[in-house]
């Protein structure tokens, strides 16, 4: 069955949901929620399996670097550190990586042999993808980054020390590219669309399944090392105002591709060109910040975003609110 326009939608609507991506996962394969629990969990599988192969080696590499096995087992995360294990960062940064690889085939059979789900269902309410919208919400947020990186350099250059190496940096940027987007790509495929469209059917509702699923969504970043340094009660927020973001514009546009983008952008540009010691990537960025404040950060993105939503909404005409409710 193809679906044009919401107005027609909303007029003669036989589906529970005026919006086109919430209805994509109503009409789309199996839908009793405990093939959701299947397919969810079939991904913290892969992920949990590729993470505990990764383990031995690394654990190995720290005790042998002389990191002793009680500091790991109260703080993993220096596994993660490439100064903790000796190994080169960007590889590092690939195994790290690698994990969501797994999750997402091992995500994409299940929906696919169990759920009978396709992959674009999830991401979108229309028939095809639509990439021009994830190449410029890339480049939106991307340059804000960018241009908002600059301005903390100019007011604190004493705070940012040069690391640029050309021959790191290239195997960064390889690394990255490649990668960084498939990490990005599963998160917003699993939170913003499976889980997003999952509850949605259980509360007939959008905004419910909004909150929920941006609350999930900081808990996930929960064990992050920023979140130990500066606390729950600044980072939480954060994770969570940037889900409620996302998926908000996941709902007013009915499909993922602004997420993806605006997600891809921030975790791709911010591993290039700046790194801190509480950052969960640690990379051989051009930049390296010796003073961290996360409450400017804060303010910071929370500017970022209104920018950045008050130009997708003018060119994308997001502006129907009620598609966020139902």
């Amino acid at each position: 069955m193809v679906i044009d326009q919401s107005t027609e939608i909303e007029n003669k609507n036989p589906f529970p949901f005026n919006n086109l991506f919430l209805i994509k996962g109503y009409v789309s394969g199996k839908n009793n929620f405990w093939f959701y629990l299947i397919g969810f969990s079939a991904a913290m599988l892969g992920y949990f399996i590729f993470q505990a192969i990764l383990m031995f080696p690394l654990i190995s590499m720290a005790n042998h670097n002389g990191v002793s096995t009680e500091t790991i087992l109260n703080d993993p995360n220096i596994l993660f550190d490439p100064s903790a294990t000796g190994m080169n960062s960007s590889f590092l940064l690939a195994l790290m990586m690698g994990m969501f690889v797994f999750t997402l085939l091992f995500f994409v059979l299940a929906i696919k042999y169990i759920q009978k789900k396709t992959l674009r269902s999830i991401i979108t309410g229309f028939d095809q993808i639509r990439w021009p919208r994830f190449f410029f919400s890339f480049l939106i947020w991307g340059c804000l980054i960018i241009l908002f990186t600059l301005v903390n350099y100019f007011l604190s250059p004493n705070d940012f020390e040069l690391r640029f190496d050309l021959i790191k940096f290239i195997l960064l940027l390889l690394v990255s590219v490649l990668l960084i987007p498939i990490q990005t790509a599963t998160e917003e495929i699993l939170f913003r669309g499976y889980l997003l469209q999952g509850f949605a059917l259980i509360f007939k509702n959008g905004l419910f399944s909004l909150v929920l699923t941006s609350v999930l969504f900081g808990l996930m970043h929960g064990t992050n090392p920023e979140v130990k340094t500066h606390g729950y009660l600044i980072m939480m927020p954060y994770y969570i105002l940037f889900g409620a973001f996302l998926g908000a514009l996941t709902l007013l546009d009915e499909g993922l591709e602004l997420s993806m983008g605006i997600h891809c952008a921030n975790n791709l540009i911010s591993a290039l060109i700046i790194c801190s010691k509480t950052s969960v990537l640690q990379t051989d960025a051009i930049f390296y910040t010796t003073s961290e404040n996360p409450t400017f950060e804060f303010i910071s993105w929370l500017i970022m975003a209104t920018i950045c939503f008050f130009i997708l909404s003018k060119k994308y005409k997001l502006n129907h609110w009620k598609l966020i409710i139902r």
